[in-house]
């Protein structure tokens, strides 16, 4: 059997019902009950659900009444991101103590490299059981990690023992452990996509790597490629630091549909102000302003506008979005208005491509 490049160790850490957990951490009352954070009001949407809750098929991005007709006991509970941030800055801070290389995707998981790393562990297997326990006694919430030989192995390997659980798969098991993988635990492939991968007799892992590279790129598109390699256990992606941020943005779902200009306005006016604040905290600015419209019947509509210079001020930001909601006659009630600042000033910081070539070392590390 060909075994895949191997030449990093990397642990991806995921916080086990991140949200849910700080709440039942904070509010003793809540803790072995079904609780949802976000989702409580009529329109409200569910941000992540306690692992009683998800024995009920409850989940994040869940209409809230949906939930609460699976789980009539479910407790609501309101979203407090100031503490989740404050919770996830500890976290990072137990993931610097052992490498600089750390990505965050959210608030709670990152990648981090330890191939070499600043206690000298050589096995990223005990590294990752270090850090779990060291996330426990600093913050006194679980994490699950996945251990692999790169990113999407990594993460993908994160989710099979959760909660409070890691699993490790060493270079020599990467091709068994990705063949024998059911096609929708592969990061990456949603619903829809794995829903065509069926149609074309697609299963495992197994079955996607009988496919030629042309029959996948014929099907999916670019997406073609990194199914093939990754199936193969390639994937090159290096563990970044310093992701640049490439848009910021807020939105408000309302309890109820609104069609007053005036409404609207007060409305935008809020969520501009949101984003001013959070353009301030990040030291950014942005050109181009797309507001979001959701209608009553959930027909989506965006409309952009790109200024020739930067702007961060909530009453730039608001002009402009005004101007965009005129700019086409209302087509129904809103039930959601966003507005999102792109074409940030983080674009020309964004560091040149590394004109180093792809080292790949074919090594049996200690994992």
């Amino acid at each position: 059997m060909e075994a895949p490049p191997v030449n990093r160790k990397i642990i991806h850490v995921d916080m086990d019902a991140f949200y849910a957990s700080v709440e039942q951490l904070d509010n003793p009352e809540l803790r072995g009950k079904p609780v949802a954070v976000g989702g409580g009001s009529e329109r409200g949407v569910v941000s992540a659900a306690s692992y009683e809750a998800r024995k009920f098929g409850v989940r994040s991005a869940m209409a809230g009444a949906l939930a609460r007709k699976l789980c009539p006991d479910l407790i609501f509970v309101k979203t407090r991101f100031d503490r989740y941030r404050e919770i996830s800055a500890q976290i990072r801070e137990v993931f610097h103590e052992y490498t600089d290389l750390v990505e965050p995707l959210s608030l709670d998981e990152a990648y981090l490299d330890v191939t070499e790393n600043k206690k000298g562990n050589p096995s990223a297997t005990l590294i990752a059981k270090e850090i779990r326990a060291k996330i426990k006694e600093k913050t006194g919430l679980n994490a699950s990690a996945g251990i692999s030989i790169n990113k999407f192995i990594a993460k993908v390997a994160s989710d099979v023992n959760k909660p409070n659980g890691q699993k490790t798969v060493n270079p020599e098991e990467v091709l068994p452990f990705l063949e024998a993988l059911d096609i929708r635990k592969f990061y990456g492939v949603g619903k829809v996509t794995a829903e065509k991968m069926y149609q074309l007799g697609i299963f495992t892992g197994n079955d996607l790597k009988s496919k030629s590279l042309e029959f996948l790129q014929e099907k999916f598109g670019k997406s073609g490629n990194h199914y093939y390699n990754v199936v193969r256990g390639i994937h090159l992606s290096e563990v970044k630091p310093h992701r640049i941020r490439k848009s910021l943005g807020a939105e408000r779902t309302f309890s109820e549909n609104i069609s007053s200009e005036i409404f609207m306005l007060e409305r935008l006016e809020n969520i501009a102000e949101e984003i001013e604040r959070r353009l301030k905290k990040s030291n950014v600015a942005g050109k181009t302003v797309t507001l979001k419209i959701k209608y009553s019947d959930f027909t989506l509509k965006t409309r952009s506008k790109t200024l020739p210079y930067y702007i961060r001020s909530k009453e730039v930001i608001y002009e402009t979005a005004k101007e965009l909601l005129y700019q086409e006659k209302m087509e129904n009630s809103v039930r959601l208005l966003g507005i999102t600042l792109a074409n940030l000033n983080t674009e020309d910081k964004r560091e040149k491509p590394s004109e180093k070539k792809e080292i790949v070392v074919q090594l049996k590390f200690e994992f």
